[in-house]
């Protein structure tokens, strides 16, 4: 990606991602965050103005090119979020990380609280979720408000080489090759955890996924994985009157 990435189009889709977060219920009111790398010193990220009306009603123009360390455009009245080191340090530490997403499904936030393990429980009722599971959800276990470098860098240490990560009593992180995917691993960690948190509540302790049967799911790539669902939730907010 190169500094001339960083026009009217690139601004629409961190602002579709942020609608996107709020619409499925993983982005309150007006917390919450998305941001694209555009290269090794800046981002495009979602930030709050004198009209902020929440997530839901992100707007491109509430998406503003600053540095990792929160200078740049920014007119008066206008600021960072305040846990930008977040994205920051992700950048920072994870060269392949292109976008960054930070919201607060609740029911990650639950099952994080309740000690709930995600585990791989199920198998072709959502593949990507499995796949997750089996790779491990790590989790960083302070529950605090992630606005100082260091702290961004004790997460993304929590996080390791994993896509995904619980920010126990606070959220979610996440990171992709695209502002879509690194959406949809948003929207697919909240699966897993609501599945899991479901049956604790249930009382119940299904056994993993034997391997014969891991065996029958492929991986249908990222084109139908990431790309479709996405599309899936844009069509979503356009039936809600909800488009950009």
């Amino acid at each position: 990606m190169t500094a001339l990435d960083h026009g009217h189009e690139l601004r629409r889709t961190v602002a579709l991602a942020c609608r996107i977060l709020a619409h499925r219920g993983l982005a309150e009111e007006v917390l919450g965050h998305v941001s694209v790398r555009v290269d090794d010193d800046r981002m495009l990220v979602r930030c709050r103005g004198p009209r902020e009306r929440g997530l839901l009603f992100t707007e491109p123009e509430d998406v503003r090119l600053v540095g990792y360390d929160g200078e740049g455009d920014l007119p008066p009245g206008w600021s960072v979020p305040n846990e930008l080191p977040i994205h920051a340090e992700v950048y920072r530490h994870r060269a392949e990380a292109a976008a960054v997403v930070h919201a607060h499904p609740p029911s990650v936030l639950v099952a994080g609280l309740a000690d709930v393990p995600l585990r791989p429980v199920f198998g072709a009722y959502h593949i990507p979720a499995l796949r997750m599971a089996l790779d491990g959800v790590p989790v960083y276990a302070r529950a605090v408000l992630i606005r100082r470098p260091d702290l961004g860098r004790e997460m993304v240490a929590a996080m390791g080489t994993a896509s995904v990560c619980v920010l126990r009593g606070h959220g979610v992180t996440t990171l992709g090759a695209t502002v879509a995917q690194a959406v949809v691993r948003a929207l697919t960690l909240d699966v897993l955890s609501r599945v899991c948190l479901d049956m604790a509540r249930l009382g119940v302790t299904a056994p993993d996924i034997p391997p014969e049967d891991l065996a029958e799911l492929p991986d249908l790539g990222a084109s139908f994985n990431d790309e479709l669902v996405w599309q899936h939730n844009v069509a979503r907010l356009e039936h809600a009157g909800l488009a950009l």
